[in-house]
């Protein structure tokens, strides 16, 4: 058995799909109208279908999970983040930790994203 894609719920599936290419460089496999699969096994479904599949409703924000990407050039990402999407909600800006530099920020709609630079031992 391997893992194959993980899903995150969005409002609007175009300003997410354009979000994920802006800041991430994710571009779109596969549209089945309502469940987007994008490159790097990123999939964005619809909040109105997936709230009819699960009968329940969507908490944004709910830190309960999170994207991690890594990024070498972490500073230079910061600044495209800020520049393309000025209103982004923080966790944190970009802070260093003793393993790594990161920020942690939510996608337009509350999922939470962590980038930080390669781990290395």
């Amino acid at each position: 058995m391997k893992l194959k894609n993980i899903l995150i719920v969005v409002k609007d599936i175009e300003k997410s799909k354009q979000f994920y290419h802006d800041l991430f460089g994710l571009d779109m496999i596969l549209d089945n109208g309502g469940n987007m699969i994008l490159t790097e096994g990123l999939v964005l479904q619809d909040e109105k279908i997936w709230r009819e599949f699960v009968k329940k409703d969507v908490i944004p924000g709910s830190n309960s999970c999170e994207l991690y990407f890594e990024e070498e050039h972490i500073e230079e990402f910061a600044d495209k983040l800020d520049r393309l999407y000025p209103d982004t909600k923080y966790v944190n800006r970009l802070i260093t930790h003793s393993w790594a530099k990161v920020v942690r920020f939510y996608d337009l709609d509350g999922n939470l994203i962590e980038v930080g630079t390669p781990f290395r031992s």
